[in-house]
């Protein structure tokens, strides 16, 4: 029924697509980046995703530094976020697959999830380290659960979202921030200290 996602689509959508390349990183403050604090609670879908891919899920002992990001880094993570977001349908698990909190990689149709997962790779193969690109749960406004991929940066952390064409700095979405992927491991995640900060300072 849905199609494989092949690079030939995601070109394809690429070409289709006129983003700028001067996306500039913010000046420093405060909450540039996020504050973790120690090991939580792993989603039921991500750990259930970890046991069907292992080599997704493993210890990180080198690129642990946010990098710098050049103007032509940016027109990537730019491109890959609108390609995603045009070539996949958003549809739920129950939808797609007929049950709840299923994490895959998509075909041409998926959930938040899927959207992450599909740009994390993407910008790996374009060269972006795996401890910079992390899975990120947060609460939107009206109180759902939702899944971005959060890119850290040497100029702070910023957000990929399959409900914003737009990459913006962390501090600049909507959202309550609970918890993403950690850093040194990519199958284990780590709660965010001042999340809830965020969305009390984006609907002022």
């Amino acid at each position: 029924m849905f199609k494989r996602l092949t690079m030939a689509h995601v070109l394809g959508a690429l070409l289709s697509i006129a983003v700028s390349a001067s996306s500039a990183v913010p000046a420093a403050r405060p909450m540039a980046g996020m504050i973790t604090g120690g090991v939580t609670s792993q989603p039921i879908g991500h750990y259930e995703f970890c046991r069907a891919n292992p080599s997704e899920c493993h210890a990180i002992k080198t690129n642990l530094a946010a990098p710098r990001v050049t103007d032509a880094g940016w027109k990537v993570v730019n491109d890959v976020n609108m390609a995603v977001n045009s070539t996949i349908t958003p549809v739920t698990d129950q939808e797609l697959y007929g049950r709840d909190e299923y994490w895959a990689f998509p075909v041409n149709a998926g959930d938040c999830e899927d959207f992450v997962l599909a740009k994390r790779r993407m910008l790996m193969e374009k060269g972006f380290p795996e401890s910079s690109l992390l899975i990120t749960v947060v609460r939107k406004p009206d109180g759902e659960g939702h899944a971005v991929l959060t890119l850290r940066t040497a100029g702070g952390d910023f957000i990929l979202d399959n409900l914003d064409n737009e990459v913006k700095p962390w501090f600049k979405t909507p959202y309550e921030y609970l918890k993403r992927q950690a850093t040194f491991d990519s199958g284990r995640w780590v709660s965010i200290e001042n999340g809830s900060d965020v969305l009390v300072g984006a609907l002022q």
